[in-house]
């Protein structure tokens, strides 16, 4: 954007565009947070990128299920509406959001995308979307982690006859040519659709090493009785304030995270092949592993995660591999500015869906302790 653009842009803010609070991202994260700064009287609007809310949960593969049981899925002031041991779909999921913004009346400014936030020489912030510029006091960016597809360079390089899906763009197997499929990315979503594109008869082939599991199965009387516990875990034991939560952060950012729903022995019962290799190489424009092994697909589903890109923050406020200089969600050398939703924020819980309002009412107070002393 040139400085004339800037100006012209400027010019057009008035008092409708100036806000106490800009929460830019409308998911559970966004929205606890917004809940929490409403209860206190405190204003602020939501700028979502979608048209209606819960649609980055409806454009998710159609098998997806939530971890976590109902009862365990509420955002604040509100109980997920589902029996308390089932797991909800990600479409009920999206649906839940949608009423959870009527019930709250939250102000979501919808097709919104934001494309720069400047912090301005008195400490308020600039947020300049495609079709107007807000003014604000804060701001929190609660757009999560998945925006940009992360796909290894060596996708260039296959056969064009081969499809390629990234788990982002992958609704069912309805999408996949007919023969085998090789899944790279042995996490959660890896998991899930080698389970799936195997149940279509599809030889499926599944690269990349284990990064553990749960040790209960999702939905099992054993893991009813444990789901407390895991709870506990995740709240009080897996975060921040404790050496293996320190550690348990860096290996879920990397990617790590444990496998909770599909199970390596149901990948093995299921007759999914599970290569700990990696997928490095192309010979002949297919996929080769790193042992060396070259296989013959009609389909690769990538599974290989999404980047982290907050350059959109201006002066920059990440480090050099791409995440906030946070505490735990507040940017202390940008006063006024915070996230929300981030892998493992403050702990494991930070990423469930009924750990969003732990944080959200902690950032919400740092917001509201901020306006205090403003004024």
């Amino acid at each position: 954007m040139s400085s004339t653009d800037s100006q012209v842009v400027v010019d057009r803010i008035d008092e409708h565009d100036r806000v106490p609070t800009v929460i830019v991202g409308a998911g559970q994260a966004g929205l606890a947070t917004a809940y929490f700064l409403g209860r206190a009287g405190h204003r602020c609007r939501v700028l979502h990128e979608h048209d209606r809310v819960g649609d980055n949960w409806r454009t998710r593969y159609d098998s997806l299920r939530l971890n976590t049981p109902a009862r365990f899925d509420s955002l604040p002031g509100t109980p997920f509406p589902a029996p308390r041991n089932s797991f909800p779909t990600a479409a009920e999921m999206g649906g839940y959001l949608e009423r959870y913004v009527d019930l709250h009346a939250i102000d979501v400014t919808h097709d919104t995308v934001v494309s720069r936030i400047d912090r301005l020489g008195d400490g308020s912030f600039r947020v300049t979307c495609r079709d107007r510029v807000l003014h604000a006091d804060n701001v929190v960016v609660a757009t999560g982690g998945e925006h940009h597809p992360r796909v290894p360079d060596l996708a260039h390089r296959l056969d064009p006859g081969i499809r390629q899906l990234h788990s982002s763009s992958y609704r069912n197997p309805s999408q996949l040519l007919p023969g085998p499929v090789l899944v790279v990315g042995a996490g959660q979503s890896g998991a899930d659709l080698a389970l799936e594109a195997v149940g279509q008869g599809h030889r499926t082939w599944l690269s990349g090493r284990s990064p553990g599991e749960i040790p209960v199965d999702v939905g099992s009387f054993k893991a009813r009785l444990a789901a407390p516990v895991l709870w506990f875990l995740a709240n009080h034991v897996l975060t921040l304030r404790t050496p293996i939560g320190r550690r348990m952060q860096s290996e879920v950012r990397s990617g790590a995270a444990p496998l909770i729903r599909v199970k390596a022995r149901h990948l093995e019962a299921a007759g999914v092949t599970w290569l700990e290799a990696r997928t490095t190489g192309v010979v002949d424009g297919r996929p080769q592993l790193d042992d060396g092994t070259v296989l013959d697909v009609a389909n690769v589903i990538w599974c290989t995660g999404f980047r982290q890109d907050f350059g959109f923050i201006h002066p920059p406020v990440v480090r050099e591999d791409g995440w906030p200089r946070d505490r735990a969600g507040v940017v202390t050398e940008a006063p006024g500015l915070y996230f929300m939703g981030l892998l493992f924020q403050r702990g494991f819980y930070s990423m469930l869906v009924g750990g969003a309002g732990r944080d959200a009412r902690r950032i919400a107070r740092e917001i509201l302790s901020r306006s205090v002393v403003r004024t």
